[in-house]
């Protein structure tokens, strides 16, 4: 891409109504926009960072035997009655609406009731069995008050995964094997090494969960770590005994943090199934309800914490896994000179070799490029001034240590 084709522009201030760090940089950054309190669109380097990263998440779920859906977002209340959780009580974050002829429509917060009753269609024997389905699926969540930018916002899109088992047993199999898959996505986003595996309260569906907790001082929860295990205790179950009997841990030797919760995973088992009629006929005849888990991830969420955890004061700094472009190439020329023509001719092979790289072609001071180039957090940037067009060795910047290496021409296409 060239960047004077970019139609979105960057600012110096941060918004005046932003107070999380992650929507005043990506807003300034011109990733996102803001529409109203918690609601954002995402522009196209905002996108192109959101699109890396559910693809990570997509990649690991299709390696755990995961089959994409897309399930509507306007749903049925009679549905989510059988299950209790149509009344505002029972839920309160419904958005609800109506159609012209007055009958009552919610905008879906959550998709477990629509699947069940979706699956009732497609599983009736013990061969059925089990079936892994997830989705990436926007979800309309009427917070009280929306904060946090994009880490907590009335419109977003979650990764829901829900697996269907004949039992308890093949459940907690596969239940271990999703846990390793979120693993895998939170050390490719980058962010492995200060997220873990949180127990935590099951609220509504079971008595105990798994949170994928990231330490960051922005974090809303408290959690309690364990480093030689590598597992963290929620402090909503702090207190509770039976934790520390279940997972092994010396509650003396934890260490308190703050952390923002990037997943969770829920053992459900035939809560759903029995109340929307979702049962197998097991090996012997005997009709069976299936048993069942929940998994999510937001994508936004999680774009929201590696830009409070990773960002520094000059902007954004992005891993290069889920960065917009691998490359920024800053062009100090003026249009025609040699340097401009130098830059030109780079561009043209580093898109022909397949590079994923954003041009800075514009016609704009120095300062006013480096800038916008700290400021966007792509990780590698190329600097093409004088010493280029004078001895053909280019300065590239690594944007997240700072470090300045000297390339040969040939030796940016391995960046």
């Amino acid at each position: 891409m060239r960047q004077s084709k970019l139609f979105t522009k960057t600012r110096r201030e941060a918004p005046s109504d932003e107070v999380a760090k992650n929507a005043q940089l990506l807003v300034r950054a011109g990733y996102i926009h803001k529409e109203m309190a918690g609601v954002y669109d995402f522009l196209p380097l905002g996108l192109l960072t959101l699109n890396k990263i559910i693809n990570i998440i997509r990649e690991e779920m299709n390696a755990i035997g995961g089959e994409e859906v897309f399930l509507s977002t306007l749903q049925d209340p009679e549905i989510w009655k059988k299950t209790g959780r149509w009344d505002d009580a029972a839920v309160d974050v419904w958005f609800k609406t109506r159609l012209k002829n007055n009958s009552e429509l919610g905008l879906g917060n959550t998709h477990e009731e629509v699947l069940t009753a979706l699956m009732t269609e497609h599983i009736a024997s013990y061969k059925d069995l089990p079936r892994y389905v997830y989705q990436f699926q926007n979800k309309f969540r009427n917070e009280t008050r929306a904060k946090s930018g994009i880490m907590r916002s009335r419109e977003f899109i979650m990764k829901d995964l829900y697996s269907f088992s004949r039992d308890a047993a093949s459940h907690n199999e596969f239940y271990e094997r999703a846990a390793s898959a979120y693993e895998n996505v939170f050390k490719r986003a980058g962010i492995g090494d200060k997220t873990y595996r949180t127990f935590a309260s099951g609220g509504s569906f079971s008595k105990y969960s798994h949170e994928y907790q990231t330490i960051c001082a922005a974090g809303e929860d408290i959690i309690y770590i364990d480093k030689a295990k590598g597992l963290a205790i929620n402090k909503e179950v702090y207190d509770d005994p039976e934790v520390y009997a279940v997972t092994g841990i010396n509650k003396a030797s934890l260490k308190e943090e703050k952390a923002i919760e990037v997943g969770n995973i829920f053992t459900l088992g035939t809560r759903f199934s029995e109340a929307l009629g979702l049962s197998y006929k097991d090996a012997e005849g005997k009709m069976t309800p299936v048993f069942m888990g929940s998994y999510g991830i937001g994508p936004a969420r999680l774009m929201g914490t590696i830009v409070e955890l990773m960002s520094d004061e000059k902007g954004l700094v992005w891993p290069k896994s889920v960065a917009p472009f691998a490359v920024h190439l800053v062009s100090l020329g003026k249009d025609g000179d040699e340097t401009s023509k130098i830059a030109d001719a780079l561009y043209a092979d580093l898109v022909k070799a397949r590079a994923d790289v954003l041009y800075d072609d514009r016609d704009a001071r120095p300062g006013e490029k480096f800038a916008d180039s700290d400021l966007f957090g792509i990780p590698q940037r190329i600097v093409v001034g004088k010493d280029a067009v004078a001895t053909g060795v280019f300065e590239v910047v690594d944007r997240m240590t700072g470090a300045v290496a000297k390339k040969s021409r040939a030796e940016l296409f391995t960046l």
